[in-house]
């Protein structure tokens, strides 16, 4: 499994009942169709994602989510930087969780400063910024990525809410 996975099923989701082709992944997550491709084979390999590679599977992703990605795909925090809002520092969080420390995904474009968080892959930055929807599901996970009890324990409760939903 590749971290680029998790961010296209998230994309997916996104597109709710709306449907979908490979190439419009390609372009909104700055992906080749070939990574696309074997994403998809991945995700369907994992159990996912269905056979026919459209439809995640909900229940699966959120288990996924909750249990191992931290394990997966682990992240500490570094130095200060310029960047974009995420995990318990993104604005969804502003009046659920006070804290003087701000997490970013480095970008030079941003005003916002905090330690920088590396992203699920380095397109996920730019990604983001086109689809708040995306952005959001990203710092929630970044959350479960790198979070205490009672911030993991929130986020994981939007996920549940916005994944099945979706």
């Amino acid at each position: 499994m590749r971290p680029q996975d998790i961010v296209i099923l998230l994309k997916i989701l996104c597109y709710g009942t709306t449907s979908w082709f490979s190439k419009d992944l390609a372009r909104e997550l700055n992906l080749s169709p070939s990574e696309i491709s074997n994403a998809l084979n991945r995700n369907a390999e994992a159990g996912l994602i269905d056979t026919e590679k459209k439809l995640v599977k909900k229940q699966a992703l959120l288990e996924f989510l909750v249990h191992g990605i931290q394990y997966v795909f682990p992240v500490r925090p570094k130095e200060m930087v310029r960047g974009i809002l995420t995990a318990h520092s993104h604005p969804f969080f502003k009046n659920k969780i006070v804290s003087e420390v701000q997490y970013v995904w480095p970008d030079a474009e941003s005003d916002e400063r905090g330690f920088s968080v590396q992203p699920l892959y380095l397109g996920a930055v730019v990604a983001a910024k086109k689809d708040d929807k995306l952005y959001l599901l990203l710092a929630l996970v970044d959350v479960i990525r790198l979070g205490k009890v009672r911030e993991r324990t929130i986020a994981i409760k939007e996920l549940e809410s916005i994944i099945v939903n979706a």
